[in-house]
């Protein structure tokens, strides 16, 4: 039996048909290892104190605002807060299906020109910080040789309840070969939060183990070796346009408060092609 559907719900369901179909399309493009998992994001403020620390936070938001999009739950694991409502860096996890396959290719440098708010002379003003997205990794999949990780503990700071100041629970993990430090404070025990930087730093070695590949074999083929996700990828302009570029796929939208607001689809969509 057939259902007769008038001209108002025949368009939605279109819409609807439109959207699946372009869902699909996008998975064709997953072929990453840990496509279809969860991932960590960190943000990181550039040079430039408050300007850039602002921006992070703006940064902080956009991606946040995008997970809900997404119906992707989002935690923070660890925080340094800026001088004024910005922050200095910011590690978050994102759970959801395709989490680090939509996101992974957001990491590089973000960098962003407008008038200072904090300038008394209305000057422009041009921030960077910088975003690297890792796969959430499985414990064991990355072997790592305990001799070779320096631990610390600390008071921590930030949200979370007046223990904070009472106990060294945050951890600092430093892995001495490649100098990469991780640190966590989001949970009230030592031991919960050592766990947690040890699945950070199993991202964060499998991120560089892969690209430090990548480079030997563009080095044997002969390629232009990619600096990974220290390059710059996209141009925020609040001032004296409103533009955002993306700076590898050239697709760019004037509807920047919304890009801001956590509308990266069409940006997103093109760098899963690459």
């Amino acid at each position: 039996m057939f259902e007769i559907l008038n001209e108002d719900e025949l368009v939605l369901e279109l819409e609807r048909i439109e959207k699946k179909l372009k869902e699909r399309e996008v998975e064709l493009f997953f072929n990453n290892k840990y496509d279809k998992g969860s991932a960590m994001i960190m943000i990181n403020s550039g040079a430039g104190g408050i300007e850039a620390e602002d921006w992070a936070g703006m940064l902080f938001r956009m991606y946040q605002r995008y997970c809900e999009n997404k119906n992707f739950k989002s935690e923070v694991l660890d925080e340094s807060v800026g001088e004024d409502k910005g922050i200095k860096s910011v590690t978050f996890s994102v759970k959801g299906k395709y989490a680090y396959g939509l996101l992974r290719r957001e990491s590089g440098v973000h960098r962003l020109v407008r008038i200072s708010p904090y300038s008394s002379q209305s000057l422009r003003h041009t921030s960077f910080a910088s975003v690297e997205v890792l796969p959430e990794v499985e414990m064991g999949e990355v072997e790592i040789n305990n001799d070779d990780i320096r631990v610390d503990y600390y008071k921590a700071s930030g949200p979370g309840g007046q223990y904070v100041n009472k106990r060294e629970s945050a951890v600092r993990l430093t892995h001495i070969p490649t100098n990469i430090v991780v640190t966590c404070q989001s949970e009230r025990l030592q031991g919960k939060n050592k766990d947690r930087a040890m699945q950070m730093l199993s991202a964060r070695l499998y991120q560089h183990n892969l690209e430090k590949q990548e480079q030997e074999m563009s080095k044997i083929k002969g390629d232009k070796v990619s600096v990974g996700w220290g390059s710059q990828i996209r141009s925020y302009v609040l001032h004296p346009y409103k533009m955002v570029k993306d700076l590898r796929t050239n697709v760019e939208t004037s509807q920047a408060e919304k890009v801001l607001d956590g509308d990266l689809d069409q940006f997103i969509e093109e760098e899963i092609k690459l």
